[in-house]
């Protein structure tokens, strides 16, 4: 088949949404895995300082920082550390989604 622009356009984005079916299982294992540990751990977390109720105006700003600097510390694809880097960074998604599903059971 010719490559024309729209065929490109097309392969970019098939491989935006469907890229991840793609990767090896040994990646999507580690991912999901990565993802499932970091819901697993902020669940647990946010419930045991909501049921303390001190040090929330401590640990929240750390909480906000530590997810800027995974954010923002994004190494290389060719870099060493690029992998270590993704799971941490699917812990943070994983982290995150446990904080909004905790918000969302206490109603606010």
């Amino acid at each position: 088949m010719q490559k024309t622009k729209f065929s490109k356009i097309n392969d970019q984005f098939n491989n935006l949404l469907f890229g991840f079916l793609s990767s090896s299982w040994k990646s999507k294992s580690i991912n999901i895995i990565s993802v499932l540990t970091g819901y697993f751990l902020f669940a647990n977390f946010v419930t045991k300082f909501i049921s303390e109720g001190r040090n929330e105006l401590i640990m929240v700003p750390i909480i906000i920082l530590v997810i800027e600097l995974i954010i923002r510390l994004k190494p290389s694809s060719s870099s060493n550390l690029f992998n270590l880097w993704s799971v941490v960074d699917k812990v943070r998604i994983g982290a995150t989604y446990a904080v909004i599903l905790e918000a969302f059971k206490l109603g606010s």
